[in-house]
């Protein structure tokens, strides 16, 4: 208690100002005491010099006479008022003359006494000395009383009288001792010290009293608000401030405060908002967040830590991580607490289901305000999802490169940019003769000839399907390869995985297949063909017997005739001559090169070979063909078998529709009409047979099926044209007409749409 007094503000200004204060008040007592008691002593040692001057003055005329009686009467009478005490008048011997009291006279008094020696200490006494020098006070029996000595001077009256014996060289006579009573004056100096006191203390409770009210209600209240304010806030509680009806410096401090207070408790709920959000921060942290002190003992740890791992209830870290006895032999946070630095390692250790487990720490060290370490925080990141996924993608790298090696065609990897070729399978080796060595590096369009090589590097870069195309082996051997494209991602860079399948042996199985089918269709001809020839030639035969009787008659043949049988002659040779080209190059076999071709030029090429078939059958051909249609990619000469198979099948099915009844002209028709979408270039071949069954419909595209007798068909028409329409990424299908007929549809991509959606 004590204590808590001394240490207090308001008793240390009361004590203090209260000191002060009683100090004030004493000192100003003590002061006007001091004052008055001087002033008053003074006034009445200069009232008692004036008596003594007066008394002087009224025995002067009986010293001058030397009347002792009128002395001792003057000195009686004088002597009897009631503050006089004494009255003593001594010669230069120190002899009493005359007193007051009767008993006192002619005694000598010693001059080295305190009251004499004042004078007699001066050799030639001085004739003069100041009052304070001439009194003296004394108090006797508590009575205090002054005394003062007035010389009495040699006068001029003195010296030469009868009556005395006074040289003019002296200049003193003897003393007048006058004696004063202080009773009274002491009495009124008392009274005024106790008044004097009386009013300090007064002054001094009313002062101490207003000082302490004054600093109570306006300091330490308002000083004790703000501290149980200032306790309030640092204990967290919630700021409702403080009110004083104050406008001095205390209420703007009162103000003052309230503003920080306010401040301090928006700072205080940012930092709480803060804490907490570092606390769930710090728990809801993906990766598992652990505090290390110097001996390794977890001091603290997130939510995820403890998922993993359990609570650390005191344990060292590689107790918990590691299940160890021991310290780690390397330990990043050992090496932090050495070098004050992070550090990053890859960890192994269990869960606390005693699963395996995988991390990598990093260390930091924590300093306390001195800077020095004091802990180490451990951020681990489980990685045991990357681990097993790197062990399953070094397994699924494994298989994927057994795959890669073990499928039948080749498989290149080429940059998607330069067709560079960055990878290829084993089988390289063995389609195309070259090592992977020699293969890595080298752009993949040096595996096409070279007239070829711009434009199959540009249709590897968009199309999805090319085939069957030529390329070339090492020993610079011609093969047919059908190539499938998909984009991929090689090394972070955009790829292409190319996949080769050597379809030269299919090919030329399907091209003697497709001669074959050639030479059949040539034979069915063979008559056609011949009379187309015929034509000719009897014009010729004609024109040549003309020329040989004019020749034999030895007529002239006129110049006009002359030069229209030479005429003549040239157009049916020149027919003759077409007859037998196309013959010769429909026979051919096709060298499977793909170009531009425009499909009407193929469709009236076809119907010029196979005309006088369906003339000597009086088939009418219908035609209606988009004279604006886009080129495809493609092989007229195999486009043109395929034509000329729809027409050997449309023939057929109209002589077998009407061969038991009398059609006329208009019941024997073939309808060819050519039109494109956006996209598609489409071939509609439709005759007036007996149309195709459902049930059939899907069967005829295989090989060998066929819907003739026996020996009338192999079944291999409609099926080598499927072939044929698949390898220029068309689709042929089969339908009936309403009413009659079949109809068969072949749509082709555009040559430009192709383009344009590469």
């Amino acid at each position: 208690m004590f204590k808590r007094l001394r240490e207090s503000l308001i008793m240390k200004m009361i004590l203090s100002g209260g000191i002060t204060l009683l100090l004030s008040v004493m000192l100003w007592t003590s002061f006007n005491v001091v004052f008055f008691k001087k002033n008053v002593t003074e006034n009445v040692m200069g009232d008692i010099a004036l008596l003594s001057d007066t008394i002087l003055l009224s025995l002067h005329y009986a010293m001058m006479l030397d009347s002792k009686e009128d002395i001792k009467v003057d000195i009686n009478n004088i002597s009897k008022q009631r503050e006089i005490k004494s009255i003593r008048i001594y010669n230069k011997k120190g002899r009493i003359v005359f007193s007051n009291d009767s008993e006192e006279v002619n005694t000598v008094v010693d001059l080295k006494t305190a009251s004499c020696w004042t004078c007699h200490q001066y050799d030639p006494i001085p004739a003069s000395m100041s009052l304070a020098e001439r009194s003296r006070i004394k108090t006797v029996n508590g009575e205090k009383s002054i005394s003062i000595m007035t010389p009495i001077r040699n006068s001029e009256g003195c010296a030469p009288g009868p009556c005395h014996v006074h040289s003019e060289d002296e200049r003193l006579l003897g003393l007048l001792d006058m004696e004063v009573s202080m009773e009274k004056k002491s009495a009124m100096i008392t009274t005024f010290e106790q008044s004097n006191v009386v009013i300090a203390l007064i002054v001094f409770i009313a002062t101490f009293a207003a000082l302490f009210i004054y600093a109570y209600n306006f300091i330490f209240k308002p000083i004790s608000k703000l501290i149980t304010a200032t306790k309030g806030i640092g204990a967290g509680k919630e700021f409702k401030g403080v009110d004083l009806d104050q406008t001095d410096e205390i209420g703007a401090l009162s103000d003052a405060f309230n503003m920080m207070g306010r401040q301090v408790q928006e700072k205080h709920k940012e930092l709480r908002e803060q804490k907490e959000e570092y606390r769930e921060l710090f728990h809801n942290v993906p990766c598992l967040v652990s505090v290390v002190d110097l001996n390794f003992k977890v001091i603290r740890h997130n939510r995820a830590y403890e998922e993993h791992f359990g609570k650390p209830a005191g344990r060292h870290c590689y107790q918990i991580n590691k299940d160890r006895d021991q310290k780690c032999v390397e330990c990043p946070v050992e090496r932090t607490f050495f070098d004050l630095t992070s550090h990053m390692s890859e960890e192994s250790g269990l869960s606390k289901n005693g699963n395996p487990i995988h991390w990598i720490v990093y260390t930091s060290p924590i300093r306390d305000r001195s800077g020095k370490i004091i802990a180490a925080m451990e951020m681990m990141l489980d990685i045991t999802p990357r681990k097993k996924l790197e062990e399953r993608l070094a397994v699924s790298e494994e298989r994927y490169h057994a795959i890669f090696d073990s499928i039948p065609g080749a498989v290149f990897v080429l940059d998607a940019d330069t067709l560079e070729i960055l990878n290829c399978n084993d089988h390289v080796f063995e389609i195309y003769g070259y090592s992977s060595a020699e293969t890595l590096g080298k752009p993949f369009t040096e595996l096409f000839r070279e007239d070829e090589r711009a434009d199959y590097g540009h249709l590897v870069k968009f199309k999805k399907e090319i085939g069957p195309c030529t390329q070339l082996t090492k020993f610079n051997k011609h093969m047919y390869v059908m190539m499938r494209i998909s984009p991929a991602q090689f090394l972070n860079n955009k790829a292409l995985i190319v996949t080769c399948s050597d379809v030269t042996k299919k090919l030329v199985a399907e091209q003697q297949l497709i001669q074959a089918s050639k030479m059949t269709t040539l034979g069915e001809m063979a008559s056609g063909v011949a009379h187309e020839l015929n034509q000719p030639l009897a014009i010729l035969k004609t024109i040549s017997n003309l020329l040989m009787r004019k020749v034999s008659r030895g007529q002239e043949i006129e110049p006009e005739i002359l030069h229209e049988m030479a005429e003549g002659i040239d157009s049916h040779v020149d027919r003759a001559s077409k007859i037998i080209e196309h013959m010769r190059e429909f026979g051919r076999k096709a060298d499977l090169r793909t170009m531009p071709v425009q499909v009407n030029d193929v469709l009236i090429r076809g119907f010029e070979f196979f005309s006088q078939q369906l003339r000597v059958r009086s088939i009418e051909v219908v035609w209606d063909l988009d004279d604006n249609l886009p080129q495809i990619m493609a092989d007229s000469n195999r486009l043109e078998q395929v034509v000329i198979n729809l027409l050997i099948n449309a023939r057929d099915a109209i002589e077998d529709h009407w061969a038991e009844s009398c059609p006329i002209s208009k019941d024997k028709e073939i309808f060819i009409t050519t039109y494109c979408t956006k996209t598609r270039v489409i071939i509609d071949v439709c005759d007036s047979g007996g149309g195709i069954p459902e049930t059939i419909q899907d069967k005829l595209f295989e090989p060998f099926f066929t819907t003739k007798d026996v020996g009338k068909g192999t079944g291999l028409g409609l099926s080598i044209s499927y072939g044929i329409v698949q390898d220029y990424k068309g689709t042929i299908q089969a339908s009936s007409r309403e009413g009659s007929g079949a109809c068969f549809t072949i749509a082709f991509p555009r040559e430009d749409a192709g383009e344009e959606s590469g």
